[in-house]
């Protein structure tokens, strides 16, 4: 049977448990045919209704925290993009035959995220499983010892879930640090005051996937010429933001004193074989002459540059690509091309949080990049940073941290 042959409509009805598809603003959507039974609703009373106006707190138990516990895994599932397992929960639940009549009742949920290609979360999958009837029969079944383990595993598993906020706590801090630490590292303003330069660092919505994305630019000995760097470190907060910082030093000094970018990404790999953390690092540099008017290029692994023409033509520089960095044994010269750019070009640099999708080819990116970059070619290069990055990351926040380097030739 084909996908196309399959009714999901109808599967989604006949799954063996409760089921319900909330929106982003936690609306119901759907909800299956157990949800409905087992919580004594009908599907006029779920669907199209807020979630915590269906199921509010019991207002007569003060220390009720189902609906606030409730809400944070949801909002963390909103921000993250990742399934979030609660603890156990006592929920109260108002009788719907003996309104202001409510039940004590018992729930283990777990709430998924439902994403579109651009990694947004555009519903959020709700599934509980009542547990109120094994918690009564454990509790009545005879020994004070079962109704002392029950008591023991539900304190537990509040134990578990306070745990597991202050880890997230402790997430939230780290990712606050690193970006501090990589905010403090990257240059904030163009080093060559007589071009115009823009540049860009976009975090990560809600995860420490931050702070592993790079750039540089530096004056260049010799005539009029500059050096274009971005860089992708792989793994993330702390630990990335300082392998971050080793290989943009490294490379910012080596570039002042290389014959060309080959050279400069040579000697650079040669340091990553001794940098903990710098495996796979991926990086693209450009030495850019204007008196020339011409760019020389090298990338070890990393997406190509992009040349926009004046005249709309997307050049992108990719006849020079060799492994990441510390990814070749042997210490044979990284490969160098040259290309010639008229005035009034526009040289791009970015990372591949700005064009990589899950499950899309990467040309389609490049070619969404390309697009964007003609349509607004003739803005100045701060216009062009900020067009390019609200059409290019998803409106929700990017899954991946992001650096993007405009350059007017």
């Amino acid at each position: 049977m084909t996908d196309a042959a399959i009714d999901y409509a109808a599967v989604f009805q006949g799954l063996p448990g409760m089921v319900a598809l909330l929106g982003p603003d936690l609306v119901y959507a759907d909800a299956n045919e157990e949800f409905l039974r087992m919580s004594g609703r009908t599907r006029e009373q779920v669907v199209g209704r807020f979630l915590f106006d269906v199921f509010p707190d019991n207002p007569n138990d003060p220390a009720a925290t189902g609906m606030r516990n409730l809400e944070t895994s949801l909002r963390r599932v909103l921000s993250t993009g990742e399934r979030d397992t609660m603890a156990l929960q006592r929920y109260d639940v108002e009788s719907t035959a003996c309104p202001g009549k409510w039940e004590q009742r018992y729930w283990s949920p777990v709430n998924a995220p439902v994403l579109d290609l651009d990694g947004k979360v555009v519903l959020l999958v709700h599934r509980v499983e009542e547990v109120t009837e094994l918690i009564r029969a454990r509790g009545s079944s005879g020994s004070g010892r079962t109704r002392v383990l029950e008591a023991e595993l539900y304190t537990r598993a509040r134990e578990l879930q306070e745990v597991n906020e202050r880890l997230r706590s402790a997430h939230a801090r780290e990712r606050e640090v690193a970006l501090a630490l990589q905010e403090a590292m990257l240059p904030t303003r163009r080093q060559s005051a007589s071009h115009q330069i823009a540049v860009r660092y976009r975090p990560a919505v809600g995860s420490l996937n931050v702070c592993g994305d790079w750039y540089d630019v530096v004056d260049l000995v010799g005539g009029n010429r500059i050096g274009v760097s971005v860089g992708d470190v792989v793994g993330h907060g702390l630990a990335a933001a300082g392998v971050m910082g080793q290989l943009r030093s490294a490379l910012s000094a080596t570039s002042r004193v290389a014959a060309g970018p080959a050279e400069a990404l040579n000697v650079l790999g040669r340091y990553a074989n001794v940098v903990d953390g710098a495996e796979s690092a991926t990086v693209v540099t450009t030495f850019v002459d204007f008196d020339r008017h011409t760019i020389t290029y090298s990338s070890a692994g990393h997406p190509p540059p992009a040349l926009v023409h004046p005249d709309g033509r997307v050049e992108f520089l990719d006849r020079a690509t060799d492994p990441p960095l510390d990814a070749r044994p042997d210490p044979m010269a990284r490969p160098q091309a040259e290309t010639t750019f008229s005035r009034g070009s526009t040289l791009v640099l970015y990372t591949d949080g700005l064009i990589e999708r899950r499950r899309e080819d990467i040309d389609t990116g490049l070619a969404r990049l390309a697009d964007s970059l003609v349509r607004h070619r003739n803005t100045d290069p701060e216009a062009l940073a900020d067009a390019v990055l609200l059409e290019l990351l998803p409106h929700g926040g990017a899954t991946d941290d992001t650096a993007l380097i405009i350059v007017r030739l």
